[in-house]
């Protein structure tokens, strides 16, 4: 079932609920699989996520980011300034065979 992002107003300032999965390495690095964050609309993009993550969970998370990619809507994105939508799933390098 696909997600749907949820979107608040605060005074001038408009928030959206943003499911973020973690996977292999990066769920180490947040100790978690998966968490709801809250994000400016206005600046919801891969960019701002990584730097957030990289701020809350530091050196870890920030090789998974640095060589890893990001899922969005189920599309690989890399560019930071894409903008995000209802659900993101943080994907660390993976190994080919």
């Amino acid at each position: 079932m696909a997600e749907t992002a949820t979107t608040a107003t605060t005074g001038t300032t408009s928030t959206t609920t943003v499911l973020v999965r973690y996977f292999a390495a990066a769920a180490e690095a947040a100790g978690a699989e998966e968490e709801r964050l809250e994000l400016n609309s206005d600046a919801a993009t891969v960019g701002t996520l990584r730097d957030l993550l990289v701020d809350r969970y530091g050196a870890l998370m920030a090789r998974v980011v640095a060589n890893g990619s990001f899922l969005v809507d189920g599309v690989v994105r890399r560019d930071p300034e894409t903008r995000i939508g209802a659900q993101v799933d943080v994907l660390p390098p993976f190994a080919g065979g």
